[in-house]
C-alpha cells in the first residue's frame, strides 16, 4: 500500500510505491518542506498529479467541488419569498376579473376547470408587490448572463413570477431565453422607411424555437410531481406541428422522463421530425392534421397517466411570458409601441400580453404595447373573425368560427381551431390589438426580402414581417414607431421551403426575391463573364 502524508492544509497526499525506499523517503521529506508543500497544494475540489524524483507521483485529492445546483441549495431566499404563491384558476375568472374561489394546486394533474374551460396560473400580486418596481428591475437585471442556477436562464431569472413555489433542485433548464434583439436597420430603412424596427430572435434557443421557454416550466413542474408522487405520471405527451415536440423531447431527455409526440404525417420539416427522434421520444406519425392529433392526445391523456404538454396547459405560458419581460429589459424598461406575433394556437399572444401586463401591474412600466396577431391566410380563423367584427375586438368572440386549415409554409401555425382563442381575444381587447394575415406569396417574399438584409427567417417570421409591411403601407404603424417582430423559430429548421423558393419551384408563386446559384464551368473566362454581368466590372 502507498504511504499517506497529511499536509498542514488538511489535504491528503498519497505517495505512490516505488522500487527505491530512498526515493520514497526523499518524497516524504520534501513534503515536509513548506515551500514544496505550497507548490503541491491542489486547487479546491480538484485532483492533481505531480511527478517528483524518479517515477514517484504525488496525487492530491480534495473534497468534490459543489456544482451550480448544489450551490443554489445553500443560497438564502428573498426575505418574503415564502409569501409568494401561484395556483390554477379558471380562465373565465381572469376574463371577469372576479375570482370565483375555484382553485387547483399546480401539483395536481388538471387541465380544465369544473365547467370544461381553460385554466390560468394566478399569482398573488399583493405578495409580489411587497417588493417595489426598482427592486424587481434590479434583481432581474443582475441575473442576466450569469451561470448561477437557475437564474442564468432567461425564464428562471424571473422565477418568482413564474413558479415561485418550485424548488431550484426540481428545475429542468438548458439556460434558455436571453435571446437577442436584432436591430433590423437595413430592412427597416430600405423596405419600410422605419428607424426603430427590431426582431426578437426567440429561435436562437436550444431546440431552435420559442417553445423552449414554456417547456422548461412544464417539464420542471412534472419533475416535481413525479418526485412527490411516484407513478402518478408515466410520460409526457403532446400533439405538435414540429416545434413543441422538439422542445418537449429535449427537456424530457434532460430530466430522464419519457416523452411521446403525435405528429401530422408529412406536414412538418425534416429538421423538426428528426429532433424528437434524436432525443429518444416515442414519435407517432399520424395521417391527419394538427387538430386531429390534438383530439387524439387529449383522449389518450384522459385515459392514461400521460401528462398533456400542449398549450391548453397554462404552465407553458408562464415560461413564454418571460420573453415579453426580457424585451422590456433589453430596452432598459422602455415599452415598445408595437409587438407583432405570428399566431397559430394563439397561446403565445396571451403569454406576451401576460408578461407585459404583470410588469404594468407591479409598476415596472406604465403602459402596454399594442399587439398584432399575424396569421397565415391558409389558417386564419382569428383574422376572419376580426374582419367579420370590423375590427371591433369587443365583438370578435361572437364572430369566431373554427376552420379547416389549409397547407401553409408556416406549418407551425397551420391550425384551424386554436385552443387559446379566448385568451388571444382577451389580450386584443386590453391592448387595442390588430389581426392581420399574409398569403403564401407574401410570407415567402417577406422572409426572403428580409434574409437579404442579414436575417435568416423561418416562414412564421415571414408571416409577421408581411403583416408589418401591410400595416406600414396603410400607415397604421408609423415610421418612427418602435416595433418588435417576434421571430418564433430558427430558419435552419425550414431549409426545405427556402430551397424551394430560391429554386423557383413553388407553383403559383413568382419568387421575386429568389437568388438561385449560377452554374459556371471551370474556366476563368466564364467566371469573369458572370462577375462582369453581376457587378458591372
Amino acid at each position: 500500500m502507498p504511504h499517506e502524508v497529511t499536509s498542514k492544509n488538511r489535504s491528503d497526499y498519497r505517495v505512490s510505491q516505488t522500487k527505491s525506499p530512498r526515493t520514497r523517503c526523499a518524497v516524504i521529506s520534501s513534503i515536509e518542506n513548506r515551500s514544496i508543500e505550497m507548490l503541491l497544494q491542489p486547487l479546491p475540489g480538484r485532483l492533481s498529479s505531480i511527478q517528483h524524483g524518479r517515477g514517484s507521483r504525488i496525487v492530491a485529492a480534495a473534497a468534490p467541488i459543489k456544482n451550480i445546483r448544489n450551490e443554489a441549495l445553500d443560497r438564502a431566499p428573498l426575505d418574503k419569498a415564502h409569501t409568494f404563491n401561484a395556483h390554477f384558476v379558471p380562465f373565465k375568472d381572469v376574463q371577469s376579473k372576479n375570482l370565483s374561489g375555484e382553485t387547483y394546486s399546480l401539483d395536481e394533474v388538471v387541465y380544465r376547470s369544473s365547467d370544461g374551460g381553460l385554466l390560468d396560473v394566478h399569482h398573488d400580486m399583493n405578495a409580489l408587490a411587497q417588493y417595489g418596481p426598482e427592486y424587481w428591475r434590479s434583481v432581474f437585471d443582475s441575473r442576466i448572463g450569469t451561470t448561477s442556477w437557475p437564474y442564468g436562464s432567461g425564464v428562471w431569472s424571473k422565477k418568482e413570477w413564474v413558479l415561485p413555489g418550485l424548488s431550484d433542485d426540481d428545475i429542468v433548464s438548458m439556460f434558455e431565453g436571453n435571446s437577442n434583439l436584432f436591430w433590423a436597420e437595413r430592412f427597416g430603412r430600405e423596405t419600410l422607411g422605419m428607424t426603430d424596427l427590431w426582431v426578437k430572435q426567440c429561435g436562437n434557443s436550444h431546440t431552435g424555437s420559442f417553445k423552449d421557454l414554456g417547456m422548461t416550466v412544464l417539464v420542471s413542474q412534472v419533475n416535481r410531481i413525479r418526485k412527490q408522487k411516484p407513478g402518478s405520471i408515466s410520460a409526457v405527451g403532446c400533439a405538435s406541428t414540429g416545434d413543441t415536440s422538439a422542445a418537449l423531447s429535449a427537456y424530457c431527455a434532460a430530466a430522464g422522463i419519457p416523452s411521446i409526440v403525435f405528429l401530422p404525417a408529412d406536414k412538418i420539416s425534416l429538421a423538426q421530425l428528426v429532433q424528437p427522434i434524436a432525443n429518444g421520444a416515442l414519435v407517432l406519425s399520424i395521417d391527419t392534421d394538427f387538430d386531429g392529433c390534438m383530439k387524439l392526445i387529449k383522449q389518450v391523456t384522459a385515459e392514461t397517466p400521460i401528462y398533456l404538454a400542449n398549450s391548453m396547459n397554462s404552465l407553458r405560458l408562464e415560461g413564454q411570458k418571460t420573453a415579453a419581460i426580457e424585451i422590456l429589459q433589453q430596452f432598459d424598461w422602455q415599452v415598445p409601441d408595437w409587438v407583432i406575433i405570428p399566431g397559430g394556437n394563439l397561446g403565445n399572444i396571451y403569454a406576451f400580453y401576460k408578461g407585459f401586463k404583470m410588469c404594468q401591474q407591479l409598476g415596472l412600466v406604465d403602459r402596454l404595447p399594442r399587439l398584432v396577431v399575424a396569421q397565415a391566410a391558409n389558417a386564419n380563423p382569428l383574422y376572419q373573425a376580426y374582419q367579420q367584427a370590423k375590427g371591433n375586438n369587443n365583438t370578435i368572440s361572437t364572430s369566431y368560427l373554427p376552420m379547416k386549415a389549409k397547407t401553409t409554409f408556416a406549418s407551425a401555425i397551420q391550425i384551424g381551431d386554436p385552443v387559446s382563442i379566448d385568451r388571444a381575444i382577451l389580450a386584443l381587447q386590453d391592448v387595442d390589438g390588430i389581426v392581420e394575415e399574409a398569403s403564401e406569396e407574401e410570407l415567402m417574399d417577406a422572409s426572403a426580402r428580409a434574409d437579404r438584409t442579414g436575417m435568416f427567417n423561418c416562414p412564421h417570421t415571414g408571416v409577421a414581417l408581411a403583416a408589418l409591411i401591410k400595416l406600414r403601407q396603410r400607415n397604421v404603424i408609423g415610421a418612427n414607431d418602435r416595433t418588435v417582430v417576434i421571430s418564433t423559430a430558427h430558419g435552419l429548421k425550414f431549409t426545405q421551403s427556402k430551397i424551394a423558393y430560391h429554386s423557383k419551384d413553388i407553383p403559383g408563386i413568382s419568387c421575386q426575391f429568389a437568388n438561385p446559384p449560377v452554374v459556371v464551368k471551370e474556366n476563368l473566362g466564364a467566371v469573369m463573364d458572370v462577375l462582369k454581368q453581376k457587378f458591372s466590372i
